[in-house]
């Protein structure tokens, strides 16, 4: 019994032995299967790149990437879309015949419409019909010409008779800082035009800052921050209904301090008609220009599509603060650009930069020429 015990336990562990070399031998198998099939490559390099036939290897090839090109500023005509529509009645005459009475009243539509105002529209009107009648003007295409000499000659002219100055100025005294402050109700783009009018003097390599100064409206430092940040410039901001007074004081110290070459204040922009506003503007002005600081531009901003309801803003913008020029936003569009002459003349006000689109490059010097010629030409 005991010898068949034996037996058995020998037949067990040999053919266990067998069983293990047979596990072995596949697993052997396998991993050579699985080498053949994916073996090591060498890592190659990429190519040279090869210069074509008859081109040296440093030259351009063509329909290679070009570098970004500056971007080019708008085309009035390619942007005042409503303003040249309520000037269609008039462009459809040129080439029609003599000068008659329904010529003239397409004209003044046309002039009301666009919201150049009543008195403006008046003087036009009169300057045309005396022409008419000293036979200075005879025919449609005359007419047009006519209006787009006394259109240009409103606009190019000041009160005080001489050329209408619309730069915008950096001239302080010795040690002082320039300061442009920004005025406007919500929604005219102040925030935004401090933006883009940072980007432009931050790429003419000016060192600037920015007064976030409207501490009243809800994210308004923030969106001037980022505006900063794209800038390159620095800025200064105080705390959510903070005294909008003393960042700009902080501003213009650290301007100073910092040797900044141009401060661009922003400021509230509650209701024109509230007093406490308008205080608080006569304020901000007078901290912006003490020491190191100099007001010497207080840029009124203006969104052209109210119409009127813009002129009425500049007059009483203008009265608290004592402007020295506007901005006039949003003028591509649905936008009458009639409100440009209105500001013009019945202000005073020289229109120095108009908004002709969203990006930085479309807000640009005010060219009356360019304007007027964009309202008239076919």
């Amino acid at each position: 019994m005991a010898t068949l015990i034996i037996s058995i336990v020998v037949a067990l562990l040999v053919l266990a032995a067998i069983v293990g070399l047979l596990v072995r031998a596949r697993r052997a198998e396998r991993a050579e299967q699985v080498t053949e099939k994916t073996p090591e490559q060498p890592a190659t390099p990429p190519p040279e790149p090869v210069a074509p036939a008859g081109q040296a290897a440093d030259e351009e090839i063509p329909g290679a990437p070009e570098e970004p090109a500056e971007e080019a500023p708008p085309a009035y005509k390619d942007r005042l879309g409503k303003s040249r529509g309520l000037f269609a009645s008039v462009r459809a005459r040129i080439g029609r015949g003599r000068l008659d009475e329904d010529a003239i009243a397409d004209l003044e539509e046309a002039l009301l419409r666009s919201d150049v105002g009543v008195a403006t529209t008046d003087q036009i009107l009169a300057t045309v019909r005396a022409a008419a009648l000293e036979q200075r003007v005879d025919g449609d295409d005359a007419l047009v010409e006519l209006v787009r000499t006394e259109l240009v000659s409103l606009l190019e002219t000041a009160p005080d008779g001489g050329p209408v100055d619309r730069s915008l100025s950096r001239e302080v005294d010795d040690g002082r800082v320039p300061v442009w402050l920004f005025v406007g109700v919500n929604g005219v783009g102040k925030t935004t035009t401090i933006g883009k009018l940072a980007t432009r003097e931050s790429n003419e390599g000016l060192r600037v800052l920015l007064a976030a100064g409207d501490t009243f409206r809800a994210a308004a430092a923030d969106q001037l921050g980022l505006w900063a940040e794209r800038a390159g410039a620095e800025i200064v901001r105080g705390a959510e209904g903070g005294d909008p007074s003393s960042v700009v004081f902080d501003a213009v110290q650290a301007a100073g301090a910092r040797g900044a070459d141009l401060v661009l204040a922003d400021t509230a922009g509650r209701l024109h008609t509230k007093v406490n506003l308008v205080e608080e503007l006569k304020k901000i002005r007078r901290v912006a220009d003490r020491e190191p600081g100099q007001v010497v531009e207080v840029l009124l901003v203006l969104d052209a599509t109210t119409g009127q309801n813009a002129v009425s803003q500049a007059r009483e913008f203008s009265e608290a603060v004592d402007a020295t020029g506007v901005v006039l936003t949003k003028l591509d569009g649905t936008a009458r650009g009639g409100v440009v002459v209105a500001i013009s003349r019945e202000l005073g006000l020289p229109v120095k930069l108009v908004g002709l689109g969203e990006g930085a490059a479309d807000l640009v010097p005010f060219d009356p020429a360019s304007f007027v010629d964009a309202l008239l030409e076919p």
